[in-house]
């Protein structure tokens, strides 16, 4: 009894080394499927889906950056320093804010601050088109205005009503220069009744005012 004890014992310290490059094996290559798998599934990084969207989200950042240039649109617009009369000057009327560059760039920083920055840019666009007269620019840059402002799948969607989308797929069959005019109406209406208002009593535009009052008196 006691041999084939022995003898049961040898057999299984056998079969449990024959089985154990296999097992290594299978462990190694498990390890290295681990090290590939993303963050969402074991599967093969290369053809994971969360892979894929993080790959179209950087593409989509990268498209909107191209875009942003194709436009022409300056991360802030070239002007000369307001002076003290201008400034008051924005208090009478939104028209006079947005008539001048230093006026958009103040009132585009407080929208910043409002995360609605895209209204600004929006109305930009309209005003970039509209100076176009070459027919193959036009309809591209309407594209790229569709893209990035109207369309729901664009983080700069700005808000616009069931009608004034409808006019914009109209005209977006054979795109002219004034294409987006209803939009642009309606969004500089927005700002106008909702932005404008709290950007007078905003820290950026009275520390503004503040400044240029005591370098009026210095002076």
């Amino acid at each position: 009894p006691m041999g084939s004890e022995r003898m049961e014992m040898r057999k299984r310290q056998m079969s449990t080394t024959q089985e154990t490059p296999g097992a290594a094996q299978a462990q190694h290559s498990t390890g290295n499927r681990g090290s590939n798998a993303c963050c969402f599934c074991w599967c093969c990084c290369c053809s994971c889906s969360c892979l894929t969207v993080r790959n179209q989200d950087e593409e989509r950042a990268r498209r909107t950056s191209h875009e942003l240039q194709a436009e022409g649109i300056p991360n802030c617009e070239e002007s000369p320093a307001p002076t003290l009369e201008e400034v008051n000057a924005w208090a009478q009327s939104f028209d006079k804010l947005m008539f001048t560059p230093a006026g958009r760039n103040a009132f585009r920083e407080f929208l910043r601050t409002e995360f609605s920055e895209e209204n600004m840019l929006f109305w930009m666009a309209c005003e970039e088109l509209k100076r176009e007269s070459n027919k193959s620019v036009i309809e591209e840059k309407a594209r790229l205005i569709y893209e990035d402002y109207i369309s729901i799948l664009s983080p700069k969607e700005v808000s616009l009503d069931s009608r004034v989308r409808e006019v914009i797929n109209r005209n977006m069959l054979d795109p002219s220069q004034h294409t987006f005019d209803d939009a642009q109406l309606q969004i500089y209406t927005l700002m106008h009744r909702d932005s404008y208002p709290r950007f007078m009593n905003s820290a950026i535009y009275k520390d503004l005012l503040r400044s240029l009052s005591e370098k009026s008196i210095e002076a």
